[in-house]
């Protein structure tokens, strides 16, 4: 192919694209960022409220030791795994999950990964900015008559990083992961000291019952949603060791800190008058006499996520659309959250949203299956004409939901597991079993 002659015009190009974090091409080798700025990024992103809350759920059901650390540390190991390996292959090929879905789901079929991907972290936004507002009304006393104005403040300020991209994101979370963790150990320093230590910990015996299948799938859950779409800026890594590492610092460890937090405190505060949820950490630290300090702690677990979430959206939505301007979807994307937010609508999405964690993690398996069983660890080149539905992919994808969903509802093993090995088992079946399409579409 001939290089187009380096115009003003390309350049100019070449810069919009670069400004709107290269929505719709391979990161350049130019672009490529080191651990140091990669690592905290994804961490700013996997410490994320609802995993203190599912902390929470598990830990009044097991023994401390080993029980309960155990499930936490083989839970995050999947989950990082996981995440890693798809991370990995966005270092590789410098492409998002949904460019990555171009190849193996079709052209037209990727825009049901766009949709699917950035419904869910729409929800998550709004629920997000929705629950910062329920929160400071408590800790802070701000007048539940505030919400409105609480709500839109907080949904355009998250924003304001994701609209500059990674950058403003990347300092950010240089800033914020480190603030976050020393307030965490502050808190359980003192948690510490209340309980006894290690043996007052030992001491503490499970207060309602929960099976080993279920609680796993609480810790793999929870977040595997965004494992999914940790490509998003794994993607800008210089090597794939340098994703691959800094994924599992921010999925296996970062993670895994944050359920323990949760865990570890619905263990020693359960049934402490003047905590309403032992599993929340920053109402833990308001009854220790923190409350500033977890009202902080709160703010920047909210950003570092919330601007992660609205990126994730911006990136899915600049696909579907066939638009390098990413940036029209953050801005997009925020205000219908704030109408759902607003609108109370948040508080009927959750579970819904939670569902759709069985749909996510089965792209990520025919990703998998597609880039290194079926085509031995090398994507075609983007321009290159892709079939409207590659249907090894998309078959694979429907068996595999169905296969979580349904072992879910029985209880059979970990759902969000049970779907990703099922679509990588599938794929590699089904593209033996059915001749790929030669019809190509060129459109977007």
């Amino acid at each position: 192919m001939k290089t187009p002659p380096d115009t003003e015009m390309n350049r100019e190009t070449r810069s919009l694209i670069a400004s709107e974090d290269y929505p719709l091409s391979p990161v350049p080798l130019t672009a490529r960022k080191s651990m140091a700025s990669l690592a905290p990024l994804l961490m700013g992103f996997t410490l994320y409220s609802g995993t203190l809350f599912a902390g929470g759920l598990v830990g009044p059901a097991f023994k401390f030791f080993p029980d309960l650390l155990g499930l936490i540390i083989v839970g995050n190991l999947i989950l990082g795994t996981y995440a890693a390996a798809l991370s990995n292959i966005a270092a590789k090929t410098g492409l998002s999950t949904v460019l990555m879905a171009r190849f193996s789901f079709g052209n037209v079929g990727s825009r049901w990964v766009d949709f699917i991907l950035g419904f869910t972290q729409i929800g998550w936004y709004a629920w997000g900015t929705a629950l910062i507002a329920d929160l400071l009304n408590k800790l802070a006393g701000v007048p539940p008559s505030w919400n409105w104005l609480t709500i839109l403040f907080f949904t355009y300020f998250f924003c304001s990083t994701a609209y500059l991209g990674y950058k403003a994101m990347d300092w950010l979370s240089r800033i914020a992961v480190p603030a976050m963790l020393i307030l965490m150990v502050w808190c359980f320093a003192i948690a510490s000291n209340k309980v006894g230590g290690w043996a007052g910990l030992q001491a503490i015996q499970p207060t309602k019952e929960m099976t080993i299948g279920v609680a796993l799938t609480i810790i793999v859950g929870t977040f595997v949603s965004g494992g999914t779409q940790a490509t998003n800026w794994s993607r800008f890594a210089k090597t794939g060791k340098v994703a691959t590492i800094s994924t599992l610092l921010a999925f296996f460890v970062a993670n895994g800190f944050l359920l323990f937090s949760g865990a570890f405190c619905s263990l020693v505060y359960a049934n402490v008058p003047g905590i309403a949820d032992s599993s929340d950490i920053v109402q833990v630290m308001a009854y220790q006499g923190l409350v500033g300090w977890g009202l902080l702690l709160l703010f920047l677990n909210m950003w570092t996520t919330q601007d992660n979430t609205i990126y994730a959206f911006s990136v899915a939505g600049a696909h579907m659309f066939r638009t390098n301007k990413r940036t029209l979807f953050v801005l997009g994307g925020a205000t219908i959250a704030l109408v759902l937010a607003w609108g109370g609508i948040y508080k009927m999405l959750v579970d819904y949203l939670i569902l759709l964690g069985t749909f996510i993690p089965p792209i990520g398996g025919v990703i998998m299956a597609d880039f290194w069983l079926h085509r031995r660890g090398e994507f075609p080149p983007l321009d290159l004409p892709q079939p409207a539905f590659n249907w090894v992919g998309v078959i694979a994808y429907v068996m595999a939901s169905a296969i979580a969903y349904f072992t879910g509802k029985a209880s059979l093993g970990i759902a969000p597991i049970n779907g990703i090995v099922a679509a990588i088992i599938l794929y590699l079946i089904l593209s033996k079993v059915l001749p790929q399409s030669t019809t190509h579409s060129t459109l977007g």
